[in-house]
């Protein structure tokens, strides 16, 4: 059994175990129970009553966060040259198509988002196996398959998320930084959660927003009130 340290013992005492706090305050103790060097990231987890394994209570979708996710995203796009510019100028990190096409063969996959274009798919799309599983392969349902390049950089650059229930019914993500100030975590909550209740499929039966709970990097789970929540 795993060795509680100092900081998780005081982590864990001041939250309730057994209780749901409003979202105001659970911003609140996820700033006070964050003992990281580092800048944590600030993460959301929302149990949904699907089943993912019904495509008909899929649960997926895109949102921009008001105050972005405090993360700075390494954006590759694949275009044909005509559209290179345009990327560069939205503020792509990496441009191109052959020879990144050719990188990625060969195991490189230092980005975290890849917007590309539909007439260059059957090029990327042969890469599935090596980005589908890191969550990289571009999808028209998120943006990342697009003519219009330079917006979706552009949005992917000023906190545009993409989310997916997973096998568990949970969807997970990152909505900010510890550093964030409480009304910056509150309101990027605030977004996501309306977007995935606005996306209740007509085949969920019973309570469709089962659980939600707000954590930082290491910290322990706080449960929120769906009621405070408007």
């Amino acid at each position: 059994m795993a060795k509680i340290t100092k900081n998780q013992k005081v982590a864990l005492s001041k939250i309730e175990p057994l209780k749901n706090y409003s979202l105001s305050d659970a911003a609140d103790l996820v700033k006070e129970v964050t003992f990281t060097k580092f800048d944590a990231s600030v993460d959301l987890d929302v149990r949904l009553g699907v089943d993912p394994r019904k495509a008909n209570q899929m649960v997926r979708g895109i949102t921009t966060l008001p105050h972005g996710t405090g993360r700075e995203k390494r954006v590759l796009v694949l275009c044909t040259p005509d559209k290179e510019q345009e990327a560069l100028d939205a503020g792509a990190d990496h441009v191109g198509l052959d020879d990144y096409v050719q990188k990625i063969k060969d195991g490189w996959t230092d980005i975290d988002v890849i917007i590309t274009m539909p007439p260059v798919m059957g090029k990327v799309g042969a890469l599935g196996r090596i980005l589908g599983p890191r969550g990289l392969m571009p999808n028209p349902k998120s943006g990342t398959v697009t003519m219009e390049i330079g917006k979706a950089v552009k949005e992917v650059k000023s906190g545009k998320i993409d989310f997916k229930v997973d096998k568990y019914g949970i969807i997970h993500a990152s909505i900010g930084k510890v550093s964030f100030d409480k009304t910056q975590i509150i309101e990027n909550a605030k977004e996501l959660i309306g977007t995935i209740i606005k996306l209740k499929p007509t085949a969920a039966k019973g309570t469709y927003v089962k659980s939600i709970y707000l954590s930082s990097t290491m910290s322990p789970g706080i449960q929120v009130d769906a009621k405070t929540i408007d």
